[in-house]
């Protein structure tokens, strides 16, 4: 499988992951802008001054990032990615998600990942992961929905941009899961 299969635009109905590009900077700066807080939790910051190198990093065609805007009946309510994870063309990581707090709530977190894993694994992947800050409990109850296993902390896995020692909480689906999921 390569990434030029893999990372494609992804469309169900009024929502649309699109490749992440030049056009989608002030579109993704505004939904950023909308939550200041939830940066604290995440490993990188998209608020203020940051935004900018973070979504020029995002945009850059080689990295083990390959971002998608959100857009929701054509307005950008946040992004998510595709993250290199284990061996090429078996595993990868879906991360990187943000979405608008005003679109939160309303099951949007849930398409998206639905369509991530259903191209994902009709790609001919085998294993998704999802890596999440420990405090963040909002993010462990969405991937809990989709039937995902809770494999255990990664302790200290990482430094955050505000000098947090991060506990990685991982989570894993496998495809000869997900039909019965």
């Amino acid at each position: 499988m390569s990434d030029d299969q893999l990372y494609q635009p992804l469309t169900a109905g009024d929502l649309v992951l699109e490749p992440l590009a030049e056009a989608h900077r002030a579109g993704l700066r505004a939904a950023c802008a909308a939550d200041d807080d939830i940066w604290e939790i995440y490993p990188f910051s998209y608020q203020g001054a940051a935004f900018d190198p973070q979504f020029d990093r995002l945009i850059t065609p080689a990295g083990p990032r390959r971002a998608y805007a959100i857009m929701l009946a054509g307005v950008v309510v946040g992004m998510t990615a595709w993250i290199d994870q284990g061996h090429p063309g078996w595993s990868i990581e879906i991360g990187n998600t943000f979405i608008l707090p005003a679109v939160r709530g309303t099951g949007l977190n849930g398409r998206i990942k639905r369509l991530m894993i259903d191209h994902a694994f009709a790609c001919g992947l085998e294993r998704l992961v999802f890596k999440i800050d420990s405090r963040n409990l909002r993010s462990q109850a969405a991937v809990a929905k989709l039937g995902v296993t809770r494999e255990g902390v990664l302790r200290h896995e990482r430094q955050t941009w505000t000098g947090h020692v991060r506990d990685t909480v991982a989570y894993s689906l496998l495809a000869s899961e997900w039909p019965r999921v």
